[in-house]
């Protein structure tokens, strides 16, 4: 039911030209459930990216610690997100799955201190020169721009480690409805209620 609402919000999102979107479909901490559950999860995933590389109406990109997942997986959601990488002006779909906001931390800094040796650099260096731009350049969305708007649904009032560098300054709506049961009245309720607020950006 949750895959089946994806393809209903993005044709929403699209109608009113959002650029990017990204969904939240299993965190690191899902990753601790049982296998047979996990590998349930995987094949409905799976099948989602399917049908929206196959609707030629997204670029989409699989963005996680995908060192947790199978190499199966991997690969066949990696390899059908390619399929899409010439669609410059389609919207931009990011699938989060085994994203967590901590580990995309980890593996910027990671990120960045591989390329700083692999020029010959010393730690001392890179802690002196270690600017935001760097950990950004690292980011699972790197090249994108930061979130406006996070919807968090299911009356869960808390950020759960989602895209926790990238929304500084973003905008959060919380909705009590549960994402399955998630209506166009309903985001477009989160749409009306960021259109009301003035954005500082933290000026």
């Amino acid at each position: 039911a949750g895959a089946d609402k994806v393809l209903d919000f993005l044709q929403w999102a699209d109608e009113v030209k959002t650029e990017v979107v990204t969904l939240w479909l299993l965190s690191t901490d899902n990753l601790s459930r049982e296998p047979e559950e996990i590998n349930e999860l995987l094949e409905i995933i799976r099948q989602l990216v399917g049908h929206l590389v196959e609707s030629g109406n997204y670029r989409v990109k699989i963005v996680g610690d995908m060192t947790q997942l199978s190499p199966e997986f991997v690969e066949d959601v990696e390899l059908e997100a390619q399929k899409t990488s010439g669609l410059s002006d389609a919207m931009q779909v990011n699938i989060a799955v085994g994203y967590g906001g901590r580990q995309e931390l980890v593996d910027a800094v990671r990120g960045v201190l591989k390329d700083a040796a692999d020029e010959g650099r010393s730690i001392e260096d890179v802690a002196a020169t270690l600017s935001v731009d760097d950990i950004t350049e690292h980011l699972y969305t790197r090249g994108q721009p930061d979130p406006e708007l996070i919807i968090r649904t299911s009356g869960e009032q808390r950020l759960s480690g989602f895209l926790l560098w990238q929304s500084a300054h973003s905008e959060y709506y919380f909705c009590e409805t549960f994402w399955p049961d998630f209506r166009k009245v309903d985001f477009l309720r989160a749409l009306r209620s960021f259109s009301q607020r003035e954005r500082r950006l933290g000026k």
